[in-house]
């Protein structure tokens, strides 16, 4: 299920699970673990060795904690003190933003963007949970499908799991309107990660970006492509169809590419320009690329961001990186 790659620079080389190996696992659940838990096993050859993702609903009490929130069940079985961990504790309010429209279903090497996508949003979820982040769902296509607020519980990790299955439907895609309804009901600040294609209009992107940033959100932006979309790699003269629209038109690829390729690179330069104008990153990943690229690009952007990330040390205490 893996193949040797090479791995970002200074991170060394380590082996990334093949993505049509993972697609191929029926269960959503399954899929995040298995790329969440071989990408720690790798990470001791790489700048983040050290890191944990042990994690506890409790911590150890200390002088000064309440005892009113004492929990004497888990102190019957282990004789030990351990107070019930609060939300606000977790390290981090994450809301994933997944597009679900129709655009997403398209497909050329025998997965969907939407499956790849939907797949990526749980291995972060999971990846998150397992550090004891509080995790939150926003689903949508030309309108919002599923709001999970965030929550660190391993009943909402099931819950989300089961919306993320949820098959693409939507005909067109509204990037603006979920980001305006975060903006207006989260007001604590936290992390949003939009995954799409962005194969829609963009002309507002930057003014819901702003007020995510203003209200002191941190923005991580993957935009998932197919790689056939790269360079409308097709040879044959064909029927196509907007997946969206419906409308078809017979096109001869060879003369389509070459108004295609500089349309379409025009179009993601004006996504990333929109996007750096707000200090926010744009991730591209390709449906044939291991999900391991998404979760080392995440570290390196939390990184790069400055945001403090807690890890377990050899005695037992968390400590900041």
């Amino acid at each position: 299920m893996s193949q040797a790659t090479p791995t970002a620079a200074g991170t060394g080389h380590r082996s990334f699970v093949d993505s049509k190996a993972i697609m191929s696992l029926r269960s959503l659940e399954l899929r995040a673990r298995v790329v969440v838990e071989g990408f720690w096993s790798g990470l001791h050859r790489s700048p983040y060795h050290g890191f944990s993702v042990e994690f506890t609903e409790y911590r150890q009490y200390v002088p000064g904690d309440d005892p009113r929130y004492l929990d004497w069940r888990v102190y019957g079985r282990s004789d030990r003190y351990y107070i019930k961990k609060f939300e606000d504790e977790t390290n981090l309010r994450c809301h994933l933003i997944v597009d679900q429209s129709r655009s997403m279903t398209f497909q050329s090497i025998g997965h969907t963007k939407a499956e790849y996508a939907a797949t990526l949003a749980a291995t972060l979820a999971y990846f998150l949970h397992r550090q004891g982040d509080a995790i939150g769902l926003l689903a949508f296509d030309e309108r919002v499908r599923d709001f999970l607020p965030a929550r660190h519980r391993a009943s909402h990790l099931r819950q989300l799991m089961l919306a993320l299955e949820r098959p693409a439907s939507g005909k067109t895609t509204d990037l603006i309107s979920p980001l305006r309804h975060l903006a207006e009901i989260i007001h604590k600040r936290g992390l949003m990660v939009l995954i799409s294609d962005f194969l829609a209009p963009i002309d507002a992107l930057d003014r819901t970006l702003a007020a995510l940033v203003a209200g002191g959100h941190e923005v991580v932006v993957f935009q998932v492509l197919d790689p056939a979309e790269i360079n409308f790699g097709f040879e044959r003269e064909s029927v196509f169809e907007d997946l969206e629209s419906g409308q078809t038109l017979f096109i001869d690829p060879a003369v389509a590419r070459r108004d295609y390729v500089p349309r379409f690179e025009a179009h993601n330069e004006e996504l990333r320009r929109r996007c750096q104008t707000h200090g926010v990153a744009v991730h591209r990943l390709l449906t044939s690329e291991p999900l391991d690229f998404a979760l080392l690009a995440f570290l390196q952007e939390r990184a790069r961001q400055g945001r403090q990330v807690r890890h377990r040390t050899a005695s037992g205490g968390y400590v900041s990186a």
